[in-house]
């Protein structure tokens, strides 16, 4: 994985000594709020519901070891014991105060990160498959150009000011999309041409929030050496005709739509025009040398443990299925893919406390190179496994909590963290996710009602993704009580699609039952190899409607 050069921790150390003297003139009265708001933001500080929140960036997912037993250490001492990954693969601190804010950059600054861009109106972290690297059918590794990317949009002085925060997001695998690129400002899929060239297909235009959109295709195909410059493009498009008037439609979405995809397309190939051949198109030299920062580990001439992995599963039951539902297949022989879910009902979605944190950095070291990846559906990745130790790892992993074998079911819920934490939510999440697990607690039943994906937000921002999930719950304001919006049939894959409204919206109590009653029209209906998406897109959402609503 990347190790910061010189450039990169003189420009973190740099912005550590700026934002120390930004924030000492903000307490001392000298900088007004107004003033001190977007230098606060570009370094991931919010003020909260209850307190500031601190969101720290994890380059499109990739952990250290010692990058998470600093973190432990720094949630343990600036704030309350535990911290909280995003669907944007960052981390957030609930609790830190104002006034340690520097100190916490500075000791994130010496493991090599940083609160950069995790808000304001600029390029944020750009995101990608934390599968990246270790599947075997992805195109090519797209962690290199996520990396070109970082270091091209970062304090990057043209789009400080953009109209609207902006995502970028990549996929390299053919089969499914792991990093939800079409519902990004920019989604770039890795693909290659009849001649065999490596380039990517452009979408431009997703989003999800109050205006939830699939981002259309403007380009098929743009070779590698033209991602920086055709990117270039597309931003100064949308800085210069981006609203400005309304920060609900200031999105490049809006923008997409009202020139319509083609009318957009033109405006960036007008402007590509004049810069394609400038100093920023890539070099193949340019490009082996990022792609050099990313080698394989030292992996060993394994066997295939399938036998043994099968004799094990025979014997124990519990351990069969995590295998079945948390490992996936990895391109080197006798290696394998862990997800360690951070789903376990009474603990909210994507919470890891300190001497958690400090376990998993123990596992990376013993287990996988010692590296972590954290995944825009809140949990984590242990990416280089060797088979014959899976035992030993998921027996470690059971009394941490880590091992719950419910990724992909009704329980793995993508939830933000809700009114309970957010200044922004309409209404609480957390409760709700935890009622929904605990309704749904028997994982025979959920192993047969198969992959479904229940996703939760607090309020139309959609930090939670609720548009793209096949069922989806946002939280809504109702004369001053907390209410429940359910909608079906969302998608973040390669057939992506925005759910439905059923209706109505609910009492939080009545969720539970809602969704007990969705899943009923699921299991009438479905046939044998069909999952709840596909019945949905079936028979459509009126029986579901006439069920809930009866």
């Amino acid at each position: 994985m990347y190790v910061y050069d010189e450039h990169d921790r003189k420009l973190a150390l740099e912005r550590v000594e700026q934002f120390r003297d930004q924030t000492r003139r903000a307490l001392a009265g000298e900088l007004s709020e107004e003033e001190f708001l977007p230098l606060r933001l570009q370094n991931g500080l919010y003020v909260q519901r209850l307190a500031p929140m601190l969101r720290i960036c994890v380059p499109y997912g990739m952990l250290r070891s010692d990058q998470l037993r600093r973190l432990a250490r720094i949630t343990r001492d600036y704030d309350k014991g535990y911290a909280h990954f995003t669907t944007r693969t960052n981390v957030q601190l609930n609790w830190p105060r104002i006034e340690d804010v520097p100190d916490i950059l500075a000791e994130l600054a010496e493991v090599e990160m940083h609160a950069n861009q995790t808000s304001g109106n600029c390029i944020r972290n750009t995101t990608t498959d934390p599968f990246s690297g270790v599947q075997a059918d992805e195109v090519a590794d797209p962690r290199p150009y996520c990396e070109i990317i970082r270091q091209w949009s970062t304090f990057h002085p043209e789009f400080a000011f953009l109209p609207r925060k902006f995502k970028i997001a990549m996929n390299a695998s053919e089969r499914t999309d792991r990093a939800a690129i079409q519902v990004h400002d920019i989604g770039l899929q890795l693909v290659r041409n009849d001649q065999g060239e490596l380039g990517f297909r452009v979408h431009v235009g997703g989003g999800l929030g109050r205006t939830p959109m699939i981002g259309p295709v403007i380009r098929e195909f743009l070779p590698e050496a033209d991602l920086l410059t055709y990117l270039e493009a597309i931003l100064r498009v949308y800085n210069r005709y981006g609203r400005r008037d309304n920060k609900f439609k200031a999105r490049i979405k809006i923008l997409v739509k009202a020139l319509t995809p083609e009318g957009f397309a033109e405006k960036v190939e007008t402007e590509w025009q004049h810069i394609k051949d400038s100093p920023t198109r890539l070099t193949p030299e340019a490009i082996e040398h990022y792609r050099s920062y990313f080698t394989e580990p030292a992996y060993e001439t394994l066997p295939d443990a399938s036998e043994l992995l099968a004799q094990q599963r025979f014997e124990n039951r519990e351990f069969d299925q995590w295998v079945a539902h948390n490992v996936d297949a990895h391109k080197r022989p006798g290696y394998a893919i862990v997800t360690l879910t951070l789903k376990k009902t009474g603990i909210p979605p994507g919470d890891v406390s300190d001497a958690q944190l400090e376990h998993i950095a123990d596992l990376a070291d013993e287990f996988s190179f010692g590296e972590v990846r954290s995944t825009h559906e809140q949990n984590l990745v242990l990416a280089d496994v060797r088979q014959d130790r899976l035992l030993e790892l998921w027996q470690r992993l059971r009394p941490l909590g880590f091992a719950t074998p419910n990724l992909n079911t009704l329980t793995d819920v993508i939830c933000c963290p809700g009114g309970d934490y957010c200044a922004l939510a309409n209404a609480k999440s957390i409760p709700v996710a935890e009622a929904i697990q605990r309704r749904f607690d028997d994982l025979d039943y959920l192993y047969d009602l198969g992959k479904i994906d229940l996703n939760i937000s607090g309020c139309m921002n959609a930090c939670g993704h609720h548009h793209v999930g096949n069922i989806g719950i946002l939280g809504v304001d109702k004369k001053g009580e907390e209410f429940y919006q359910i909608s079906l049939g969302g998608n973040s894959h390669h057939n992506a699609s925005i759910g439905k409204i059923l209706g109505p919206s609910f009492a939080q109590e009545d969720i539970p039952e809602v969704i007990a009653k969705i899943i009923d029209v699921y299991v009438e209906q479905r046939t044998e190899e069909e999952t709840f998406l596909d019945t949905y897109q079936r028979i459509g959402i009126d029986p579901f409607k006439e069920r809930v609503y009866a």
